[in-house]
């Protein structure tokens, strides 16, 4: 893998993987309903009053969306377990971040793709997220700062890591 296609690289774990995978199937499997629908609506008349295939061509672009993310996130995805001893922040690792000097505000999160999110209750950010490229790489004690969108700078402490059990 390619320096670039590591930096594209999501890590999932097999389930969501599968899961992405048969929904990508499914998506591709439709095409042909969708260009059928599309084609019926045509057949209606004027394309300009169509509201029937208007809506038909919009969902056509929503699904052929979903199946370039899904082709390229399966494409550079990382599949396998997460790490079983933790040291530093990597993906396929539950954090717990502590923001600014206050103990009790804190946040436990799993480092890795939004898409894992569907197979578990713990709240999923990514690594190329501001707060996961911040915090990739560091270990427990170390305080890291990272800009937000609207320009301010948030500080946290990696109060706790612990493997991603699923």
């Amino acid at each position: 893998m390619s320096t670039t296609d590591e930096a594209r690289a999501t890590w999932l774990t097999q389930e969501a993987y599968d899961r992405l995978k048969t929904e990508l199937a499914e998506l591709i499997a439709n095409r042909p309903v969708i260009a059928a629908e599309i084609n019926a609506r045509r057949e209606e008349g004027d394309l300009k009053e169509n509201g029937g295939y208007h809506a038909a061509k919009d969902e056509q672009g929503k699904q052929e969306g979903r199946i370039r993310q899904l082709e390229d996130l399966l494409r550079y995805a990382q599949v396998g377990e997460a790490p079983k001893k933790v040291t530093e922040v990597a993906p396929g690792t539950v954090i717990t971040v502590q923001f600014g000097d206050d103990p009790s505000d804190t946040e436990t999160f799993l480092l890795g793709s939004r898409e894992i999110s569907a197979t578990t209750d713990i709240t999923v950010y990514s690594p190329k997220s501001a707060l996961g490229k911040a915090i990739l790489g560091h270990k427990k004690g170390e305080t890291v700062s990272y800009a937000t969108p609207n320009g301010s700078r948030i500080h946290v402490t990696i109060a706790g890591l612990e493997p991603f059990t699923g």
